[in-house]
């Protein structure tokens, strides 16, 4: 027994630490068995995260800020089964996260559905606990409010943030239904209120489709936010937008949030409020691929609805983009590790 736990206490070296994080092979157990996990990695409980893991992948099921079409306190669960698809290399870019970074599903932050506000903190409990202990955040919602206390967690350790915000809304409203501040359509407007999120190295890039006041740009525009909205990524492309988004973010910590309705509905019907004229599956790719190499510190891909596809086609465009999102933080991660390594060495 005490030489177990002289075993069990040993330091664990890297090199293990991404073995024993590895996705199940679909080599060894097809992809359509077992347990689903998001990219069929370990489970790991979030208190056993810090100091075992780099990047914790986490469910936040909730969609008690929305303000349309319910159904996305379902994505998360829907997001794991369609991840099952992504495999160990992203063929776009060559990016082996897994080879990187030990990563692991920690599970779904236990939200109350009828109650936002005690969901919030939860949310930002959970994130502020992974943060705190050097554990990178790549959530899988729910609706967008799931962003303001992750924004708010990461903050309290690295300062105000910048963000790269793909999505066909802004939000950045302030009220709904007779003064309510807290919904999907107003998280970022509470985490600039906040000064947990800094709109001068914010930058919007999709957004489209209709408002209900002129307010809600103006006061974005205001802020020093960037919007590149969507007229503007057509008429200059998407490598114009990856540029100005770069510029805009420079090399402080940054946060990535992707909305699945940033996405045509053609190609991600199931989302509550989907507008079109937006990006292509393919265009989204490209778009995403765009920010290698920048200083990103957490990550969300939000809003995928299964109820409203049930065909499951939107689940797999999320689990793509976060497979996505996975590969930009690894590589961000491997990157301040090894600048780190040689300022230790000077």
């Amino acid at each position: 027994m005490a030489q177990n736990l002289k075993k069990m206490s040993e330091p664990v070296s890297r090199e293990q630490r991404l073995e024993n994080y590895q996705p199940l092979s679909g080599m060894v157990v097809p992809r359509f068995a077992g347990i689903s996990t998001f990219m069929r990695l370990p489970y790991l409980a979030p208190t056993q995260a810090p100091g075992e893991i780099d990047i914790a992948i986490l469910g936040i099921p909730f969609d008690g800020a929305t303000t349309n079409r319910p159904g996305t306190r379902l994505g998360p669960r829907q997001v794991r089964e369609a991840s099952s698809l992504m495999r160990l290399v992203n063929y776009g870019t060559l990016v082996a996260p897994y080879e990187l970074c030990a990563c692991a599903d920690v599970g779904d932050v236990p939200v109350n559905p009828i109650d936002v506000q005690d969901t919030l903190r939860r949310i930002e409990a959970e994130v502020s606990y992974l943060h705190q202990g050097g554990v990178t955040p790549l959530s899988i919602g729910g609706d967008h409010i799931i962003s303001y206390p992750i924004l708010r967690a990461l903050a309290a350790k690295s300062g105000p943030v910048g963000m790269i915000h793909v999505d066909a809304h802004s939000d950045t409203g302030d009220t709904y239904f007779g003064g309510q501040k807290l919904t999907h359509g107003t998280p970022f407007r509470r985490a600039i209120e906040d000064g947990v999120l800094d709109p001068r190295r914010m930058v919007q890039i999709g957004i489209r489709g209709h408002m209900y006041a002129a307010d809600e740009r103006e006061w974005a525009l205001d802020q020093g936010i960037r919007i590149i909205d969507m007229e503007e990524v057509v008429e200059k492309g998407i490598p114009y937008a990856i540029a100005e988004a770069r510029r805009i973010v420079g090399t402080d910590p940054t946060y990535f949030t992707f909305d699945i309705d940033s996405i045509d509905p053609a190609f991600a019907p199931g989302t509550g409020t989907p507008e079109i004229g937006g990006f292509t599956s393919r265009e989204a790719l490209q778009l995403v691929r765009g920010f290698r190499h920048l200083n990103l510190i957490g990550a969300d891909m939000v809003e995928v609805s299964p109820p409203l596809d049930q065909s499951g086609g939107t689940a797999l465009v999320g689990a793509s983009i976060a497979f996505e999102l996975l590969c930009l933080l690894a590589e961000a991660r491997a990157e301040r590790a090894a600048k780190e390594t040689r300022l230790n060495v000077v």
